[in-house]
């Protein structure tokens, strides 16, 4: 018998899960796929993380129709850290004389070298790589066989792209999502996983338009987050909140106790009234979150990593057009500190070429900056 194993956070398990197992058991003649939620420390921050009970369920709903795909709680019971090594040794224990394989997607395939006791799974398991066109992942073969002596399976796929993370941003936001399987997103609304209770009435006060540049903030922020350190759900909140009080005056009773700074240009005193917003009328109280808001718009000298990534992300979301915009993105990317070194160095050198004022907070933040930067 030959039977695959696939794991993987599935936080949510989207329809691409899915193709991805018709896919390879077409190209390998699949008797059964083990589909395996990894074992995830159960606080839920911000609705960033379903737990394992809400993953393993949402798993079953999407796999419903496949009599040969089996959903397995094995690194859900085992918990800790979830070692692939040791979930293939587990299910050869359990099938000695079948064919075993091991379903990675082709954009893992280069991490491979670095997970904990590759050798081991090899040992147990066949690798199975399944790509899209462009992803399919023969340049690595010889750099594979190398190290490993032997070679893995590639398994061409045709499929649309798509990405938890992404799905996780438009559920918050209340977006459609065609990639989900409508049991699933049934499944979902009706435990009201992924959401934040501050989202819904703090995007009530912004225009259309207003939403729309918050939500492209939040699926950039949130792509990049984890890879400088930041915790998802703090991204999510800060872009969804970042332009709050962008259309609330002053005036507005919603700002009766707020104490407007000195000498604050119209243009930033958004950042202010929104931090105070985010507080006193959406019970926000992690002050980090609150400080990425406070100056979103202004910068100011030693910025969190989750300051810089909202402060970027508002610059540089997809809905920008300037000159340099691509280049920045590009830097986003790849160096966080850099970019918002150079976005700050182009804001301010063209401020004083243009004879305009420069807000003191952007100033300060860009000589801080400055003196920091790595050469």
């Amino acid at each position: 018998m030959k039977i695959a194993l696939f794991g993987g956070s599935f936080d949510p398990v989207h329809n691409e899960h899915v193709r991805y197992v018709q896919a390879a058991k077409a190209a390998l003649g699949l008797d059964r796929v083990l589909i395996i939620p990894s074992h995830i420390a159960p606080h839920k921050a911000f609705g960033a993380v379903a737990s394992g009970e809400d993953r393993l369920a949402m798993c079953n709903l999407a796999f419903r129709n496949f009599p040969y795909a089996e959903v397995s709680d094995y690194e859900l019971r085992a918990a800790g850290t979830s070692y692939s090594y040791l979930t293939c040794r587990h299910f050869r224990q359990l099938f000695p004389n079948d064919e075993l394989y091991f379903l990675v997607g082709a954009d893992m395939l280069e991490d491979f070298f670095t997970w904990k006791n590759p050798e081991d799974i090899l040992s147990n398991a066949t690798l199975v790589a399944c790509g899209r066109e462009g992803e399919r992942p023969a340049e690595f073969r010889g750099k594979f066989f190398a190290r490993f002596g032997k070679d893995f399976i590639s398994v061409p796929f045709a499929g649309e792209a798509a990405a938890s993370h992404k799905l996780r941003v438009d559920l918050a936001f209340r977006k459609p999502t065609p990639d989900l399987d409508r049991a699933v997103r049934r499944y979902i609304e009706e435990n009201r996983l992924y959401e934040h209770p501050a989202i819904a009435p703090a995007l009530a006060l912004e225009k259309p338009q207003r939403r729309e540049h918050s939500y492209r903030v939040a699926l950039m922020a949130v792509a990049r987050a984890r890879s400088v350190g930041v915790a998802e759900g703090r991204a999510l909140i800060a872009s969804a909140l970042h332009d709050c009080a962008k259309y609330v005056p002053l005036s507005s009773p919603l700002l009766e106790d707020f104490t407007p700074p000195e000498n604050v240009p119209p243009p930033v005193m958004h950042q202010f009234t929104g931090a105070y917003l985010a507080r006193h009328s959406f019970g926000i109280g992690d002050e980090e979150v609150l400080d990425a808001i406070r100056y979103h718009t202004s910068g100011r000298a030693g910025m969190t990593a989750l300051g810089k990534l909202v402060f970027l992300a508002d610059m540089l979301e997809a809905g920008r057009s300037f000159d340099g915009v691509d280049r920045l993105r590009a830097l986003f990317r790849e160096d966080l500190d850099r970019c918002f070194y150079e976005a700050l160095k182009e804001q301010v050198e063209y401020l004083h070429e243009t004879g305009k004022p420069v807000y003191p907070l952007t100033e300060e933040a860009y000589e801080y900056e400055k003196a920091h930067q790595k050469d």
